[in-house]
């Protein structure tokens, strides 16, 4: 029976603060033996990561992978940039839909899955400031709302 199970190994959760996120995809990662050692270890940081489309292909940028600490030699560059793994007519829908003004690529999460490194692409549309402000404030009033609901 095949375990079905996703671990989390690291999560942006700034990206929902900073976006409106649209869709969601799941993409597979070109990575070298040192770099699925770390993960393993959960030393994955998705903080200021974004992915671009390149002649036909999906590469993430600025995703901190850490060294691993018990490669003597041979280890990977923490910032390098990674290949995502995506079906060609997802690329195609990515490609027109980024080519529309203010939306990007943005990677949510990076989990196990079914044994299998995967990463979580969003394709998002930034945030304005006030965007930002009414979004706290309305999950302020929420909160308030439920702690009068939980005191009766």
């Amino acid at each position: 029976m095949e375990n079905t199970r996703n671990k989390i190994i690291s999560e942006n959760r700034k990206a929902r603060h900073d976006y409106f996120i649209e869709d969601e995809y799941e993409a597979g990662m070109v990575l070298l033996g040192t770099e699925v050692k770390s993960l393993r270890l959960g030393r994955a940081n998705l903080k200021d990561s974004y992915a671009k489309i390149k002649n036909g292909e999906i590469f993430v940028h600025q995703m901190h992978i850490g060294p691993c600490p018990f490669a003597y030699y041979g280890n990977h560059d923490p910032l390098r940039i990674r290949k995502l793994l995506l079906n060609r007519q997802e690329i195609k829908k990515l490609t027109s839909k980024v080519n529309e003004k203010g939306h990007s690529l943005i990677p949510l999460r990076v989990y196990f899955k079914n044994g299998k490194i995967k990463i979580s692409i969003a394709l998002a549309k930034g945030k304005r400031q006030y965007d930002k402000r009414e979004a706290i404030k309305k999950r302020d009033e929420n909160r308030d709302m439920e702690r009068t609901r939980s005191e009766r």
